[in-house]
């Protein structure tokens, strides 16, 4: 604010020197009162986190992106449920036509035709449908609606991935369930189930806000780094999983823990190789998870956002693990041999989502480039 003063102005060279001395003592003088404003209340000093500047989100940055991600994501978990479903009740070719069924209209099937495993098939294929349109009109509504570039070619990748994801099923069907084609098609229900939560996370008003940034850590750096080798070790074991069940593995080696009766049992065939590399793979998912759980819970226990989901990973680590044993204790009982395929899944978008939020809040080069998403 201008301050009007009943002193005359000074004139020639020496008032111009005193107006200048006058001018760099005033910016001076607002340069502590605007560090006074950026000064944190004594609250914040003693907040764990390092809060970064939020800004109020405009009427066009509601919820209703995010919850419609949200929903998509969950029926996602659900066809992978469904489609776990069709490989555990060996009703792959059930319906042996695609993309008719017995000839009709997919859409137009008779109810009263679903029956043995035409149902667990059609369901499948009809779940996927459903799915697709999600992610169709989740596309669209992104490129309408947002104004991050990033964002939107994020969903086109989605959109990408579920049309190629149809494709791979079909194919499956057609060539009559080929081992490297149907381990394809599950994998890549996995990454697509990646994409859809990276879409909720991005979408959510928590994350246009800004993340809380923690304040810097000699170890910090290499806890973003950890999670997401964790993250990708999960899914290894998952392909090692989906290859272990297309090529009828899964009772290669029918004893547990013990394997044939050893601790290393003897590679006599290509099935038993591929079981224990997934037995194997559990052991090395094991640890990395873990080591992350350790890392997160002795460095940032005082963080929800990422003890919450690390507590999360150990949980649903500790049921895959329950889940695996009683898929070999039951002879590969529908229920477990499903629920394993299941929880897998979970284990792998909740370690994605651990990541991506320690990248947010961890790693300061990635987060300050974040605004960009």
């Amino acid at each position: 604010m201008n301050v009007i003063s009943a002193t005359p102005s000074p004139s020639g060279r020496g008032g111009r020197e005193a107006q200048a001395r006058q001018g760099e003592a005033s910016r001076e003088g607002e340069g502590h009162k605007f560090d006074e404003v950026l000064k944190p209340s004594p609250s914040l000093q003693a907040s764990p986190y390092r809060a970064r500047a939020s800004r109020p989100l405009s009427n066009g940055e509601g919820i209703a992106l995010h919850r419609f991600a949200l929903f998509t994501a969950g029926c996602t978990a659900f066809l992978i449920f469904v489609g776990g479903l069709v490989t555990s009740t060996e009703s792959g070719l059930s319906v042996p036509d695609w993309p008719t069924t017995y000839g009709w209209n997919m859409f137009t099937f008779p109810l009263s035709k679903w029956v043995g495993g035409i149902f667990y098939e059609h369901s499948h294929r009809m779940v996927a449908s459903f799915v697709g349109l999600l992610t169709v009109i989740l596309t669209v509504w992104t490129w309408l609606r947002e104004k991050r570039a990033s964002l939107r070619w994020l969903s086109a990748a989605a959109l990408s991935a579920v049309i190629l994801q149809g494709v791979l099923g079909g194919i499956t069907v057609l060539f009559l369930l080929p081992a490297p084609i149907s381990t394809l098609h599950a994998c890549l229900a996995q990454g697509f189930f990646c994409l859809i939560i990276a879409m909720t996370v991005f979408t959510s008003p928590q994350w246009k806000r800004g993340l809380p940034s923690i304040g810097s850590h000699a170890e910090a750096s290499s806890v973003p780094t950890l999670c997401a080798a964790t993250t990708a070790a999960v899914y290894v074991q998952l392909i090692l999983g989906a290859l272990m069940r297309h090529t009828a593995a899964g009772l290669a080696i029918p004893d547990f823990p013990l394997a044939l009766g050893h601790i290393i049992p003897p590679f006599t065939s290509n099935k038993v190789i591929i079981h224990f590399a997934h037995r194997v793979g559990a052991v090395v998912v094991t640890t990395m998870v873990a080591w992350t759980f350790i890392r997160v819970a002795r460095l940032y226990a005082g963080y929800s956002l990422l003890f919450r989901p690390a507590v999360t990973l150990v949980v649903l680590l500790g049921v895959q693990l329950v889940l695996g044993a009683m898929t070999v204790w039951t002879a590969k009982s529908i229920i477990p041999t499903t629920a394993h395929v299941l929880a897998g899944a979970l284990v792998l978008g909740t370690s994605f989502l651990l990541t991506v939020r320690s990248y947010a809040m961890l790693w300061v080069r990635v987060a300050n480039c974040r605004g960009a998403l």
